[in-house]
Order: C-alpha cells, then structure tokens, then sequence
C-alpha cells in the first residue's frame, strides 16, 4: 500500500472520527449513564467492522446501486435513531454522574449498550456511504496487497482511529461534568435532540420523495 496515501487516509479519517455526531452523542449519553463506557464504545466500533466486512464482500457497494433496500435501511436506521433519541430525551432531567456513586451495571445492561451502539453505526446508512464513497479513493490497483486487503485495512485503521476518538470523548465529558449535574442534564439534552434530529432528517430524505412519486399524475 501507498505509504502516502495511507497517511492521507489517516488524516481524513481522523477529521471525520473527530466530528461531533450521532455517534459522539451516544457516547456522552451512555458515559453519563453507565460507570463503564467501554460497551458503548465497542458497539459503535462493531458497527464499522461490520461496513468493513460488507465492504471487503463487495456487498456495500451493491447496496450502494440499490436504492430500493438502501432506502428501507433509511427508514429503519431513522426509526432506531428516534426511538433512542425519544429515550434519552425522557431521561435527561436524571441525568448525572458521580464516580463515587456510580454502581456497575448488569451484563445485560453492559450487552444492551453495545448493541445500541453498534446500532447506531451499524445500521445507519451515511456510515456505509462514507465506506463506499471514500475508502475506494485511497485504495491503489498497483500496490502488492489485493484490493480486499486494502479496503479491509483501511476500514479497521478507522474503526481504530473512532475508537480511540471516542474513548477521548467520553473520558473528557466524564471529567467535565462528574460534578456538574446541570451540565450533564444539558449534554443529555442536547444528545438526545440531535439524535431526534437525524431522524426527522433521514425519515425526510426518504418520505418526501416517496410521497411526491405517489402524489405526482401517472
């Protein structure tokens, strides 16, 4: 592989990683929830493994050329989104963390995180679009390694680069609000309007053209 342009994959990777969204808010939310937020981290990454294999199978790009199911994906990511977007809303005036309190939560509360977090980028279909659209511009016809090595390379280098992004950002919000109960009451909030609004965003991406189509003459 090109050394340059995997250091030009590392720096757009880790721009990308390192902008604020869906996947920072859950990671707040679930570091104010949690003691531990390693689960949620951990989903969030199982989610980008899983665009990697789709896309070193080839099959993300063949989601790509199909609208139809790509947007039923849509529909079904938005539907997730609002539905933990509505839940984290209903909770922020709770919302607080306290290291000295904080009690260690159940394996299924543990497994329940990781799995709302490799929902959250697993099933959202902008994450499979950004591997689709971006990893095959830094992958080289002339380099020694296959081009399924490349792209699965490229694609753990940034479920690593997020993991590590996130890790900072929930110890870092961790810091800030352990002792500051209004603050956290605000994060909370604000993650969970964000993710209310990617919902109302994907679901209008979808909606509206469906509902033109079905109000237009034939």
């Amino acid at each position: 592989m090109n050394p340059e342009l995997f250091l030009a994959f590392i720096l757009v990777a880790a721009a990308l990683a390192c902008t604020p969204g869906v996947d920072w808010a859950y990671t707040i939310t679930a570091g104010l929830r949690q003691r531990s937020f390693v689960p949620a981290v951990a989903g969030l990454c199982g989610g980008y493994v899983l665009h990697t294999v789709l896309l070193v199978a080839g099959l993300a790009a063949l989601l790509a050329g199909m609208p139809g199911v790509l947007g039923w994906i849509t529909l079904a990511g938005a539907a997730y989104l609002m539905w933990l977007g509505v839940s984290t809303l209903r909770s922020w005036r709770g919302a607080s963390f306290s290291a000295a309190g904080a009690v260690v939560p159940p394996a299924g509360s543990q497994l329940r995180a990781f799995f709302q977090g490799m929902g959250t980028s697993g099933i959202n279909p902008k994450g499979l679009l950004f591997y689709v659209a971006l990893i095959p511009q830094f992958v080289s016809a002339e380099a020694s390694l296959p081009v399924p090595v490349q792209s699965g390379l490229l694609g753990m280098t940034f479920v690593a680069l997020a993991g590590l992004v996130y890790t900072a950002v929930a110890l870092l919000s961790r810091t800030l609000l352990q002792s500051r109960p209004g603050a956290a009451r605000a994060v909370t909030l604000a993650s969970g309007v964000i993710m209310v609004l990617l919902a109302v965003v994907l679901l209008g991406e979808q909606l509206v053209p469906l509902l033109a189509a079905a109000a237009s003459p034939r």
